[in-house]
């Protein structure tokens, strides 16, 4: 049975300001649990707790889960991707889970401005666990500028626009790639080389999980050359 203590944690990890606080989050799944290796502090199932579903997230919930740490990275391993993907104000979580798993799968870092919180249970789950291996970070609005400017690579903007080059066309170097929310797009005043997705003109616009992973798919062909 989990004691009175963890008890309390795990209520307190239901809400944003909980999870940052204690800088720990709730994982479910035995294949995440196992992902998760020594960030795990404890696992939990409904033989240990009447509680089980309040602290999951799922309406069909895995009967396994575990309290996590929040994993902390590195500015220098940060800064090792090839390709640094800068969110900017994608709240969508499935859309941060989706870019956080492709990611992982392309090998890129992902710095996220005014988005969805990443230790929300929707982004967590769309992630796919790729929250504990994918270079995340999160930064304040004014401090961005300075940030992406810390890295001295080129910026390129993702962003349907006259001139705008395709993935393809990116130099094959360590470079920034700007992605904006799907409603607003792009509001960081960084100036960079548009690069788009071409797509059927009947259709508005590209998901945002969307172009980014198409991108970084590219991208990841670009550099194994």
């Amino acid at each position: 049975m989990l004691t009175p203590a963890q008890e309390k944690l795990l209520q307190q990890l239901t809400t944003k300001r909980g999870r940052r606080e204690a800088e720990m989050f709730v994982i479910e799944g035995e294949k995440f649990v196992r992902d998760a290796g020594g960030l795990v502090e404890f696992t939990f199932t409904p033989a240990d707790t009447v509680r089980f579903a309040e602290y999951v997230s799922t309406e069909t919930p895995q009967a396994f889960a575990a309290v996590a740490r929040i994993p902390k990275v590195t500015m220098k391993r940060f800064a090792e991707s090839p390709t640094i993907v800068v969110l900017d104000g994608v709240q969508d979580p499935g859309n941060v889970g989706t870019i956080l798993r492709a990611a992982l799968g392309f090998g890129a870092s992902v710095l996220l401005v005014e988005s969805a919180e990443v230790t929300n249970p929707k982004v967590v789950r769309a992630s796919a666990s790729a929250i504990l291996r994918t270079p995340w970070m999160t930064v304040a609005r004014e401090d961005a500028g300075a940030i992406i400017a810390s890295f001295h690579r080129p910026v390129y903007r993702l962003e349907l626009r006259d001139g705008a080059v395709l993935p393809n066309e990116i130099r094959a170097e360590p470079c920034v790639v700007v992605a904006g929310s799907e409603g607003k797009g792009i509001t960081l005043p960084i100036a960079g080389t548009s690069v788009a997705i071409p797509h059927n003109p009947a259709l508005e616009s590209l998901n945002v999980g969307v172009a980014t992973s198409i991108l970084l798919y590219e991208r990841s062909r670009q550099l194994a050359v």
